[in-house]
């Protein structure tokens, strides 16, 4: 069972959360490598207890024990949210590879505590221009899953970085440079190699495939040992530069150069260009919103599907008495998995990048249609595979897509000073993204997570289908809940589109259950992606497994 962990900052009374599957301190915690696009984040072989921790002036929380001290530096030395947001990736960048980095994307959410505003930011990659819908098609059929995903193909074009430089300059406090040096310095003095980072290494041969990441990674012919340090000069030359010269630096010149170069050369290339590298905008928008007794909660909007599914999921089983179910029992499970079916069919029907394709953010957000939505929720037996709801009729023709949503994410969150807050996450897509390696980082495989197929099977057009310039569709679901105004609670996950049901879990856990946030997190996880009903491997849920299938639950055990 994945390691999870939380903690509480009260400043006053913020609660700052996220399920996690890292290596959260440098204890000897070992994760397995998994190849399948369903298990979320990545399996876990070990799981390490947290206790609720708390803060009274500021708070940072991220992925891994370095990335967070960076963070706790910027805030201590009087820097904002954001900008401990920016030096947590930087280093994260360096010290989990397999999860995000420069060559991926992100969505961040901010509260600005000044003007009492709460903004979203998409930072997420795009298709190069080149790119048409058949692009993963071979004939009428897709070609092989993991040849997508390892090819250069699959890159988009990179947008964390011009998100961070957007962010920075509406939200920053500190110089930009400043916000690289501990990357910088841990890049060059080397950082120790945790027992996960060794076993996804060691168990991934796609990456040894690749010349550049064989050199990096395996400096011996073998994944370096548990405890050996990892140098990584190029990384840090990177930074320098973006560090001195701005974003600039990575989307022009040498750098891009490269980085194109190196997805044209990879034995399935790519089209990404100049073009797209300097092209690349990230944008401003508006969260997405809805009211739950006293609280107002906020997600990513589109082109993620992660807010609107959570908040959709928590609107409809208001009307079930969800705060009188026992956590953890049948009740709950079975609730909970239907109420992720309806909100899973939703979103593979109507959610795609809205720079593209119109997503009826409002008509799923409805509280009329969200109560109609769940009354479909029978309490003794499972509808099996939920079918979309009747939204503007027009839209009932589109397909419905096969975009995997793989799991190799982090997520991070961070409370300054003045009450300005961040919920971010971010991607390389697949574990160690294309596997493709330019100057120290990797690049992402991004575009698998549009439909492999623009059209469905009766030849529906599929909203999320490849289209040049398009941002594919996430289920990153970073959250904040707002009380009276303010935050109150900090929330998100890594993982593939399970991090839809890992933060509905956890905020019911909290707002509905009143448990405290490190009990919502350990609570086991469940739920369905309009599949089968999942229980997490190992705990009390699967106790529960034949009472669900008689209530005709098709029951997988997963290590959620």
């Amino acid at each position: 069972m994945p390691m999870k962990f939380a903690f509480m900052c009260l400043m006053p009374r913020i609660l700052v959360s996220f399920l996690f599957s890292s290596l959260l301190g440098l204890s000897h915690l070992a994760f397995a490598q998994s190849v399948s696009a369903d298990v979320n984040p990545e399996a876990a072989t070990g799981k390490v207890s947290k206790q609720l921790v708390k803060a009274q002036h500021f708070m940072a929380a991220s992925a891994h024990p370095l990335a967070t001290e960076a963070g706790r530096q910027i805030l201590a030395e009087g820097g904002s949210a954001v900008d401990a947001a920016i030096a947590m990736q930087m280093v994260l960048g360096l010290v989990e590879p397999q999860s995000s980095g420069l060559g991926g994307g992100a969505f961040m959410l901010a509260f600005d505590a000044r003007q009492k505003r709460l903004q979203s930011y998409d930072g997420r990659e795009t298709a190069p221009a080149a790119a048409r819908p058949d692009r993963f098609m071979q004939g009428q059929r897709p070609i092989r899953f993991m040849d997508a995903v390892n090819s250069g193909k699959a890159v988009g074009t990179p947008g964390l970085l011009r998100m961070l430089e957007l962010a920075h300059q509406r939200h920053g406090k500190l110089p930009w440079a400043r916000l690289f040096d501990p990357a910088i310095k841990l890049a060059e003095q080397g950082f120790a190699i945790t027992p996960r980072l060794h076993a996804q290494i060691a168990g991934n041969k796609d990456l040894f495939a690749q010349d550049a990441a064989r050199a990096y990674f395996y400096p011996d012919g073998v994944a370096p040992a548990v405890g050996v340090r990892l140098v990584n000069k190029a990384y840090a030359e990177v930074l320098r530069r973006i560090a001195r010269e701005g974003v600039d630096a990575f989307y022009q010149g040498e750098i891009a150069a490269d980085i194109v170069a190196a997805v044209a050369a990879h034995a399935r290339p790519g089209d990404l260009s100049l073009q797209d590298l300097a092209g690349y905008r990230a944008k401003v928008r508006e969260p997405v919103c809805s009211n739950i007794n006293i609280y107002r909660l906020c997600g990513m909007g589109p082109p993620s599907s992660g807010g609107i599914a959570v908040l959709q999921m928590l609107g409809m089983l208001q009307q079930h008495g969800l705060a009188d179910m026992q956590p953890g029992s049948l009740e709950a499970v079975h609730y909970f998995a239907e109420a992720g079916r309806l909100a899973f069919a939703d979103r593979e029907r109507y959610v795609a990048d809205p720079d593209f394709i119109t997503v009826p953010v409002q008509g799923m957000l409805d509280p009329v249609y969200l109560n109609n939505r769940g009354a479909l929720i029978d309490s003794r037996l499972s509808m099996g595979t939920a079918q979309a709801g009747d939204l503007p009729r027009n839209l009932l023709a589109r397909g419905r897509d096969n975009a995997p949503d793989l799991p190799s994410t982090t997520h991070m969150v961070a409370v300054d000073r003045a009450g300005n807050a961040i919920s971010m996450t971010s991607t390389i897509e697949f574990e160690f993204g294309s596997k493709i390696f330019v100057r120290g980082f990797l690049l992402n495989n991004q575009l698998t997570d549009f439909s492999l197929t623009p059209v469905d099977k009766d030849g529906q057009p599929v909203a999320n289908r490849l289209e040049a310039g398009k941002r594919p569709r996430s289920s990153m679901a970073p959250m904040i809940v707002m009380e009276a105004g303010k935050p109150y609670l900090l929330a998100g996950s890594p993982g593939g589109s399970a991090i839809i049901n890992f933060v509905a879990k956890t905020l019911i856990g909290v707002l509905d259950w009143k448990l405290d946030v490190q009990q919502a997190i350990d609570l086991p996880n469940m739920g369905s992606r309009n599949k089968e009903t999942e229980l997490e491997r190992g705990t009390a849920l699967e106790k529960y497994a034949s009472d669900l299938r008689r209530m005709g639950h098709l029951v997988g055990h997963r290590s959620l």
